[in-house]
């Protein structure tokens, strides 16, 4: 039980096992330049733990509150940091949601660790580790094979969007929620943004190959 009440040893152990639960967890982000890091992974779960302590040592010197009040606020606060991560891209693809989802797990293992919970915050740290990184490639995979796929296009000047679409249909291929992008003054291209979906599943790297063979297509990009 010395390692479950709010003793120097225990305080020591849980701060140091939620910097290192952070930074593994931030690791994988960081390597891929994404919003939040390595150092902003270890500080959530810190903080997280920190704040649990605290609470876990008011309630053990007083004997009155409510031993969870402080990790609720938590658990709804980190959506504020969470939400600075997630970012609309010109072509409307959303990115970060990983990376928000990282952080508030990270808290969530901070939290646990933070009150002495040691084995799920263990066995859910790996799992979230394992998640993040390990199935990443798996999910890729998944979504490269499916009959769906979302592009965006630039025709060159003088390319009719029938002509277009007219030569998608000869791929078997539907169009449909079609966003037109307004061209620029330095590209004579119009651009825009459509979902394709192919009568069964095909790789989507070949896929994109014969698009981009289409007489007037001038750059092509899967989102």
């Amino acid at each position: 039980m010395e390692y479950r009440e709010v003793t120097y040893l225990a305080v020591a152990l849980r701060i140091v096992v939620a910097v290192l639960c952070g930074g593994a967890l931030g690791l994988e982000r960081g390597l891929k330049h994404r919003p939040a890091g390595m150092r902003t992974y270890m500080l959530v779960c810190v903080g997280a733990c920190l704040v649990m302590l605290t609470n876990q040592y008011l309630f053990q010197v007083t004997q009155t509150g409510d031993p969870m009040r402080l990790g609720a606020q938590v658990v709804s606060g980190i959506g504020f940091l969470g939400a600075g991560t997630i970012v609309v891209t010109r072509y409307n693809r959303i990115k970060g949601l990983t990376t928000a989802a990282g952080l508030w797990s990270a808290a969530g293992v901070g939290l646990a660790l933070g009150v002495g919970f040691y084995e799920a915050a263990l066995i859910a740290g790996f799992a979230i580790f394992v998640v993040m990184t390990l199935l990443q490639r798996w999910d890729d995979n998944l979504h490269s094979k499916t009959r769906a796929v979302e592009i965006y296009v630039e025709l060159a000047d003088g390319t009719t969007m029938g002509y277009f679409i007219s030569k998608l249909r000869e791929l078997e291929l539907e169009i449909s929620n079609v966003q037109i992008e307004q061209s620029t003054a330095e590209s004579n291209s119009r651009g825009l943004i459509a979902t394709l979906k192919a009568q069964k599943r095909c790789d989507h790297s070949d896929l994109m190959e014969k698009i981009r063979a289409i007489n007037g297509v001038r750059y092509l990009e899967e989102l």
